[in-house]
């Protein structure tokens, strides 16, 4: 009998499988890219941002309507969050002093307001999110009223999808109608404004249901107009430097605020003033489209008509050689041709014919 034959048939037999694994040193579970579900979160809309600091207004429209402070989630630390935004939040969202919610996730956005740092950037600064109006303040002196500016704002509000609205302030200070005639043709509402008349009601009823953008040059009067709307905003405002023409910037960040009156609400969203807005981001094709009167002269033109200077055949130069552009004519269309060369080598990103 061998050794073989000593052994206890009952005896459990071992293999590889019964070796005890160490534990993970870094947890006691794998780790997992799966996130939680947050059934729980709560939509909120972003009324401004601080240093890292999101404040949210949740419940909006509701019986518990209340503004919370909250923090990004780790996971949207890639992820541009701006005033407009609709986000979900999660964590304590009582808003008592010293509580901290989290933002989990961003909403589809229905609109996008950008501005490159200059024509040549591509690189896109998002101003805010789900804004459907843009309110160009502009001054009629003091400082000077700058029509390509507002050529620019336009541009940027037709990409993304905004309607605009213009308002001219300080007429007291100077006769705004010749700076109007830049801007005959255009689908464009237009309001005047003076110290002593300002039109708060016929501006405010065209914010009720809206949430509408107010940008403009520093120094126009944009956040005199704010608080006027807005009693309980009290931005700060400043005045033009009387050596450089300038207006000092007074408004710092980009703010949300409530609108009430004529019998409904809606949102300002006061940005603070520059003195450029690059349209690096923006599809050339879209620049003719903010001309609306020279855009419907534009379908009678060659196709792949650039409208620049050289342009054989344009319908556009033709009709300013007729006359039929108006006073300005010539400036509207230099104008147009001006922006339309700064990106006369580059490709539009989204086909167009025109």
């Amino acid at each position: 009998m061998s050794w073989l034959d000593d052994l206890d048939d009952d005896e459990p037999e071992f293999d590889e499988a019964d070796v005890r694994v160490r534990p993970n040193p870094k947890a006691n579970r794998p780790r997992t890219k799966r996130r939680p579900a947050h059934a729980d979160a709560r939509t909120a809309r972003v009324l401004g941002v601080d240093r890292g600091r999101y404040t949210v207004l949740v419940d909006e429209d509701g019986p518990d309507e209340h503004s919370v402070l909250a923090v990004r989630a780790r996971e949207l630390r890639k992820m541009p969050i701006v005033t407009g935004d609709r986000a979900r939040v999660v964590g304590d969202s009582s808003g008592d002093q010293g509580t901290l919610a989290r933002l989990i996730g961003i909403e589809d956005r229905t609109s996008l307001l950008r501005r490159s740092a200059d024509d040549t950037d591509q690189v896109e600064r998002i101003v805010v999110a789900n804004a459907d109006q843009m309110l160009v303040v502009v001054a009629a002196a003091d400082p000077e009223p700058r029509a390509r500016l507002v050529d620019r704002y336009l541009i940027a509000a037709l990409d993304a999808g905004i309607r605009p609205l213009l308002v001219v302030t300080k007429t007291d200070l100077a006769d705004p109608a010749r700076f109007l005639t830049h801007f005959e043709g255009l689908d464009l509402q237009v309001f005047t404004s003076a110290r002593e008349d300002m039109p708060v009601d016929r501006i405010g009823a065209a914010l009720v249901g809206h949430s509408t953008v107010f940008v403009g040059h520093s120094g126009v009067g944009k956040s005199t107009l704010v608080n006027a709307l807005v009693p309980s905003a009290q931005r700060a405002t400043g005045h033009v430097n009387v050596v450089t023409g300038r207006g000092r910037h007074t408004s710092s960040s980009t703010v949300s605020l409530r609108y009430h009156g004529h019998g409904g609400r809606g949102w300002v969203i006061d940005t603070p003033g520059v003195r450029s807005f690059g349209l690096g981001h923006v599809d050339p094709a879209n620049i003719l489209r903010a001309y609306t009167d020279l855009a419907e002269i534009a379908e009678e033109c060659p196709r792949g008509c650039t409208h620049l200077p050289d342009a054989p055949d344009c319908a556009i130069a033709d009709a300013l050689q007729q006359g039929r552009l108006g006073p300005r004519g010539a400036e509207r269309l230099d104008s147009l041709q001006r922006l339309l060369g700064t990106f006369a080598d580059r490709p539009a990103t989204r086909g167009s014919d025109t």
